[in-house]
């Protein structure tokens, strides 16, 4: 059984592993606001689980069996952001609190069945894949917002930021995964953009759009 202070570091470790599964353990000390000695003691005590590899002076790799430990911590987050929503009402910028407290249950039935009560979803309410029940997860193919073109049409998909502050902005504007954007202008200067969706004009700036995931 892994002790919360070991799954806050899992999961930090699956939100900042890049496409080859690193992470500098700077960034790891950074994300978690916990000194570099302390990080580097935790690292070296997964490497002996062997969910790390670890050299000093080198990024932190995560093993196979590092990858499934993470996932499944994730896995228990959003399900329970999920069931939050779908069952319980909450809206989507009052759910994570709950869930960072809620995901270190020690309990594999209780996540199976509360993912059999909501039908086995594929996605969080912000639009982030569900890892299975063995820790596999899909990444869709989004894209920010910010890379498409001027006249181009998407759909919101996801959010990378699940903050209160940066959700309540959405919920303002009346903006909500699978609602319909079309770009109508691109301001060069600060790379801004005029939305049309719903009805309505909204101009995003530079770092909202980078915040919104579209397919």
């Amino acid at each position: 059984m892994n002790s919360l202070t070991e799954e806050n570091y899992l999961k930090a470790l699956y939100h900042l592993v890049n496409e080859n599964d690193e992470v500098s353990v700077n960034d790891l000390s950074r994300q978690l606001n916990i000194k570099m000695p302390s990080v580097n003691s935790m690292v070296k005590k997964f490497a002996e689980k062997n969910w790390v590899k670890y050299e000093s002076y080198k990024p932190i790799k995560l093993t196979e069996s590092g990858k499934k430990e993470a996932s499944l911590i994730v896995r228990k987050h959003r399900l329970t952001e999920m069931f939050l929503v779908e069952k319980m009402g909450f809206g989507w910028e009052n759910v994570h609190e709950i869930a960072e407290q809620l995901e270190h249950i020690h309990s594999d039935a209780f996540f199976d069945k509360m993912d059999e009560i909501l039908n086995y979803p594929k996605m969080d309410p912000h639009g982030e894949p569900i890892p299975d029940k063995d820790g596999n997860v899909i990444q869709p193919d989004h894209k920010k917002l910010s890379k498409c073109k001027e006249n181009e049409t998407v759909e919101l998909a996801s959010v990378t930021t699940s903050s209160e502050d940066f959700l309540n902005f959405l919920n303002k504007r009346d903006l909500s995964l699978g609602t319909q954007l079309k770009i109508l202008q691109i301001e060069g200067f600060d790379q801004s953009m005029l939305i049309a969706y719903n009805g309505r004009e909204e101009n995003f700036s530079k770092t909202v759009c980078e915040r919104l995931l579209v397919k």
